[in-house]
C-alpha cells in the first residue's frame, strides 16, 4: 500500500562527485556534491547559490569533475561541513560549517594539473573529467544548474574495457549518496536489453 505524502526531500541516489574549481587568488578549491547527471559529452550540476564553488564556476567557466570511488569515502567525509568561502554564510554557519582554505590537504588528497583547464585533478579518483561552463539557469529556491561540456576524460586503465572507449561498469564502483548517507560496493543485478540493444561491450560474471 502506499501513501501520499510530501516529502521534505527527493534525493534518491547519484554517484558523489568532487568538484575541483579554481579560487580568485588562482588556489584551489575542492567540494563535494551529488546532485549531477551526463547526457553524451554534458553534464548538469546542481549547486546551491551561496556555495563558494557556485561562485568560482560563474567567475571562471571551467571546473574538474572527479569521480569517487566507495573507497574515498573517508576522505569525502572529511570534507563534509566545509567550505573554501573566507567568510561562512549565516545558515551555513548555524549548521555547524567551518571554513577551510586547503581542501586538498583536509582530505588527504592529491592535486594533479589538469590539460586544458586551470582547476586541478584529484589524482586518487580513477575518473577525472576536465569540463568548461557552457551555461548557468536559475534552479528552485536558491540554486544553479550549471550546464558543462567535458573536454578531457581521464580514466585509470584497469577501468578501461580492452579494446574499446568504454569503462567497465563491474569495474567501477561509485559512492552513491542516499539521502545524505553513504553506499558503496554496487553489483550487477538484473541483465539488461537496453545494454543489449545499444550493442554495449560489457563482460559481466553475475550470481548464479
Amino acid at each position: 500500500m502506499h501513501k501520499v505524502t510530501d516529502l521534505k526531500v527527493h534525493y534518491y541516489g547519484t554517484p558523489v562527485v568532487l568538484i575541483s574549481s579554481r579560487n580568485a587568488d588562482g588556489t584551489a578549491n575542492l567540494a563535494p556534491m551529488s546532485s549531477a547527471w551526463w547526457l553524451n559529452q554534458g553534464c548538469m550540476l546542481g549547486l546551491g547559490n551561496s556555495g563558494h564553488t557556485t561562485a568560482n564556476l560563474l567567475r571562471e567557466r571551467e571546473c574538474v569533475l572527479n569521480l569517487v570511488p566507495s573507497t574515498l569515502v573517508d576522505a569525502v567525509d572529511r570534507l563534509a561541513m566545509t567550505t573554501g568561502a573566507p567568510v561562512v554564510p549565516p545558515h551555513k554557519a548555524a549548521q555547524g560549517y567551518r571554513h577551510a582554505a586547503d581542501k586538498f590537504g583536509l582530505a588527504g588528497l592529491t592535486a594533479q594539473p589538469a590539460d586544458l583547464v586551470g582547476p586541478p585533478r584529484v589524482a586518487e579518483c580513477p575518473i577525472q573529467l576536465e569540463c568548461v561552463v557552457l551555461g548557468a539557469h536559475p534552479f528552485g529556491q536558491g540554486a544553479t544548474a550549471f550546464e558543462v561540456e567535458v573536454r578531457r576524460a581521464h580514466v585509470a586503465e584497469e577501468l578501461i574495457i580492452p579494446g574499446t572507449a568504454y569503462v567497465d561498469p563491474v569495474g567501477w564502483d561509485p559512492l552513491i549518496m542516499k539521502f545524505c548517507e553513504f553506499f558503496g560496493g554496487g553489483a550487477n543485478v538484473h541483465p539488461s536489453r537496453l545494454a543489449e540493444g545499444w550493442n554495449m561491450p560489457h563482460q559481466l560474471t553475475r550470481a548464479a
